[in-house]
């Protein structure tokens, strides 16, 4: 590791254990579209440790709140601190920051088709870390690939050559190709039957836990929210309108809170966590 590199390490460690316990803070969150309003002063907290879903309705702006967070959108106004440091700086080392100590797993996974499972896997290692011999990718990333659920010889397939569930599950072993302390989920049970969709939030839980990892996740699956959310986040009038436990979020007054925790499926996902 170069002298360089090993400040940049330095660094990353002072800032992951300062803090207020907060993994994200967002303040006053503004995101438009032309005319059209998506966030308007939007604030919401993630806290270290946890497991935080976001719901809400159609055009509430989920995903463009997660990039938002990630740095892949620019909004119109707010301020974003992950991990301690400014997500909307344009300093290197403080975009290194962010991309060095986040995961993320898209919808669709993400995976880039023309590479195997193994070759995914390290494109991030090989980013960040060009310094490690490439037998160490390859290791690390057989590594990744088996603590995500998958069989060794997933490591040499296309991802065409996998079903659904499994190309989820090479999409999380390249979320976690750098051991990042906080984890981006966007619908990660979508397209999955309900066997694959609670073996995948059972994974995802068991990670959580080994790992001390955060998990932000987006998500319509009211199973998933009942089986392993710590708190829930409800975007809605384009601004969070609750983020706390499913006990409290049921509680709340707002029509579509009513709507959509107290219907059939819900009352189904509850029956199934009791």
């Amino acid at each position: 590791m170069s002298t360089e590199d090993a400040l940049i390490e330095a660094d990353r460690i002072e800032r992951l254990e300062d803090g207020d316990g907060l993994a994200i803070r967002v303040r006053g969150l503004t995101n438009r579209f032309g005319s059209q309003t998506v966030h308007d002063n939007l604030d919401l907290d993630v806290r270290r440790g946890e497991i935080l879903g976001v719901v809400g309705g159609s055009g509430t702006g989920k995903s463009v709140l997660m990039r938002s967070i990630l740095g892949l959108r620019h909004p119109d106004a707010g301020q974003i601190e992950v991990l301690g440091v400014d997500a909307r700086s344009e300093k290197p080392a403080d975009r290194l920051h962010i991309e060095r100590n986040t995961g993320v797993l898209f919808q669709d996974g993400a995976l880039f088709s023309s590479l195997s499972v193994g070759e995914n896997v390290q494109v991030p290692l090989k980013e960040h870390h060009r310094e490690l011999p490439e037998r160490w990718h390859y290791e690390l990333a057989l590594l990744k690939v088996k603590l995500a659920g998958l069989p060794a010889d997933a490591i040499n397939k296309l991802p065409s050559q996998l079903s659904g569930g499994m190309r989820k599950r090479a999409g999380l072993a390249r979320a976690l190709a750098l051991d990042p302390p906080l984890l981006f989920l966007d619908e990660p049970t979508a397209g999955l039957d309900p066997i694959g969709a609670a073996a995948f939030d059972r994974l995802i839980k068991t990670l959580q836990e080994a790992l001390g990892l955060t998990v932000m996740l987006i998500t319509h699956d009211l199973d998933t929210l009942y089986a392993i959310c710590d708190r829930v986040a409800v975007l809605a009038d384009k601004q969070v309108i609750a983020n706390a436990p499913l006990h409290e979020i049921e509680q709340l007054e707002h029509p579509w809170i009513q709507e959509y925790f107290h219907g059939p499926r819900a009352r189904a996902a509850r029956a199934a966590k009791e």
